[in-house]
């Protein structure tokens, strides 16, 4: 008597997730159909809908994914919670500058191009969307916050608006070197980013 397939659903569903991550990454979300994300993740139709009720359902699981990824791979710079909050966001810059020489890998932010396509058209991923674009901005202005009690300040800022700058410098950054394929783009404004932000300090 043959044995029954085992089902895995939490390997599934891990499965759905990132072929959709990485088919939104290459062509959009709007290319992407559901066919294609079952072929890629190597799963029938129905155990896609036994998973998600629909391809916005698996868009906003994806956009979860990603930035639970990017949010663990930043975590590096902020480890030493005792160390130089200056310091941890130059090694948060530098992160984000690594990203840029991947071998054969775009610098992309799926966050960032799904928030550019669907912002106007699907509510509910621009909610997602915004929201996790919110947590890196928390992040940076939470160091900057922290570094304006440990240096001195040369002029006030908003470490609010600071962060929602670097976070538009990054994903603007993102956009315009893949349309002008040039990685070198985004590693020079990030350089610029970094020298602003060190101009408020003495």
């Amino acid at each position: 008597m043959a044995r029954r397939r085992q089902r895995q659903p939490e390997e599934t569903r891990r499965k759905l997730v990132e072929a959709t991550v990485c088919l939104v990454i290459d062509q959009g979300f709007n290319a992407t159909s559901i066919d294609q994300i079952c072929a890629a993740a190597d799963v029938t139709k129905g155990s896609f809908f036994h998973h998600f009720p629909n391809k916005d359902a698996i868009g906003e699981a994806a956009i979860m994914w990603w930035s639970e990824m990017g949010t663990n791979l930043y975590a590096e710079a902020w480890k030493d919670s005792k160390s130089d909050p200056l310091e941890q966001l130059h090694a948060m810059l530098d992160i984000m500058d690594s990203f840029t020489r991947r071998e054969g890998e775009a610098c992309r932010c799926l966050i960032g191009m799904m928030s550019q396509e669907l912002a106007e058209t699907h509510p509910d991923i621009r909610e997602s969307c915004a929201r996790e674009l919110t947590v890196w901005t928390d992040n940076v202005a939470r160091l900057l916050r922290e570094a304006k009690k440990t240096h001195i300040v040369k002029r006030d800022f908003d470490p609010e608006q600071v962060a929602w700058f670097l976070n538009s410098l990054w994903q603007g950054s993102m956009l315009i070197a893949k349309n002008r394929l040039s990685p070198e783009m985004i590693r020079d404004n990030l350089r610029i980013g970094r020298e602003y932000v060190d101009s408020l300090f003495e």
